[in-house]
């Protein structure tokens, strides 16, 4: 497929600035991958829709405050998005500066030295290394921003310290919010596990890299950003007896999706640490999700390519048009949609 076909038109005055005033307040688009057939709900509704016997796959990586503003040794200011931490005094960064920081040079935080340009790597991120006597997550604490969204176009604000960051997040590590589970309190996660609905976790930590733009023509020509992932024997064992039971498995979120269907590539669902460049694209197999909630994705993504992957291009582009013309409101700080899967995508 090409990427035009993933283009839709969206008011910038429905990109959400801000979130809702409660977690669970943001509406619900479903979506019957089967029929096409779409209606608009609440998220409160998320009860009606699941069943004694499912399980809810979150991602409960946490948001570290990667986003920095210093300037090099030379002078000029920077600004520098971590883009993983590799160690506690490594990490691989994006730097956006007047020309570009050479090897051995310095960025500078409150005057004093915190990083030092170590080189730049194939994917066209910086290598860096800590400058300072501690660790670079005592820089981040220190001096780091929470990292919102390039289409979040105001600066980020102490209540983004809690609202860009799920409610059960513990694994730190990501420089995006898994923003499906953004929907979730409490109160929520109580009530369904109260229902007889399973809740297990996987960890991915979400890259920078999940915003850059598809540049390929072809989606197929392009090259998907790396990101780390650990789906536990824990979470395999829930899994296997959901599904034995007759339960369905529903992914909270796309980066839970990539993480199951990754941890599934050689044919069945296993315990994996490491590395995805997984890209799903319509016709793809999803060997493990049975239901998907996530948030509208941006036009020409590669989110936006899963979902159509797992519901069909033809219905979910329909929707989205039928959510701008709705009023929805999109992203991260969004609304959010329940799909089911579109026939034959799910293969054992």
């Amino acid at each position: 497929m090409n990427l035009d076909d993933f283009f839709y038109e969206l008011p910038p005055a429905q990109i959400a600035q801000h979130p809702s005033a409660e977690r669970t307040a943001s509406r619900l688009l479903t979506l019957d991958g089967a029929s096409g057939q779409w209606r608009d709900r609440q998220f409160l509704d998320l009860p009606e829709l699941l069943a004694p016997g499912d399980c809810l796959v979150f991602n409960d990586t946490r948001v570290i405050p990667a986003r920095l503003f210093g300037r090099k040794d030379s002078g000029g200011q920077v600004e520098v998005m971590v883009e993983r931490l590799l160690d506690a005094r490594r990490a691989k960064v994006q730097i956006r500066a007047s020309k570009p920081p050479r090897a051995g040079s310095q960025i500078l935080f409150d005057e004093q030295p915190g990083l030092e340009v170590l080189g730049r790597d194939a994917d066209g991120f910086y290598d860096v290394g800590s400058a300072g006597p501690g660790s670079l997550s005592d820089l981040l604490q220190r001096v780091g921003h929470m990292p919102l969204p390039p289409y979040i176009t105001r600066a980020d604000e102490r209540a983004d310290a809690e609202r860009y960051q799920t409610v059960y997040a513990r694994s730190p590590g990501a420089v995006a919010a898994p923003t499906a589970g953004l929907h979730f309190d409490t109160a929520m996660l109580e009530r369904l596990r109260a229902m007889g609905i399973a809740q297990t976790f996987v960890t991915l930590h979400v890259g920078a890299g999940t915003f850059q733009p598809v540049r390929s023509a072809r989606i197929e020509d392009h090259r998907m950003h790396a990101e780390y992932l650990e789906v536990s024997a824990n979470t395999c064992t829930t899994i296997a007896r959901t599904q034995a039971a007759g339960g369905r498995v529903v992914a909270v979120g796309t980066t839970s999706v990539r993480a199951l269907e990754s941890a599934a590539a050689g044919g069945a669902l296993a315990p994996y640490g490491g590395d995805t460049r997984l890209f799903i694209t319509p016709g793809a197999p999803f060997r493990v999700v049975d239901a998907l909630i996530t948030n509208f994705h941006m036009p020409c993504s590669t989110l936006l390519m899963l979902v159509s992957a797992f519901a069909g291009h033809t219905a979910v582009m329909n929707a989205y048009r039928h959510a701008v013309a709705a009023g929805y409101r999109f992203f991260s700080y969004g609304d959010a949609m329940w799909l089911t899967p579109t026939p034959g995508v799910r293969r054992a």
